[in-house]
């Protein structure tokens, strides 16, 4: 297992993310500016995914 600073060397943002930062998103996606937004995926991955 990798210990937490290794982790943030394997994404692009080059640290981990924070709970606010989750929090924002999903505040976002409940809220009435996303009500077009249907039947996507979003990743909150500080670009790992990417990697």
């Amino acid at each position: 297992m990798l210990s937490p600073g290794n982790r943030c060397k394997e994404h692009a943002a080059g640290r981990l993310g924070t709970d606010a930062e989750v929090d924002a998103l999903t505040r976002f996606l409940l809220s009435d500016d996303a009500s077009f937004i249907s039947g996507s995926y979003r990743l909150v991955d500080g670009g790992y995914s990417a990697h």
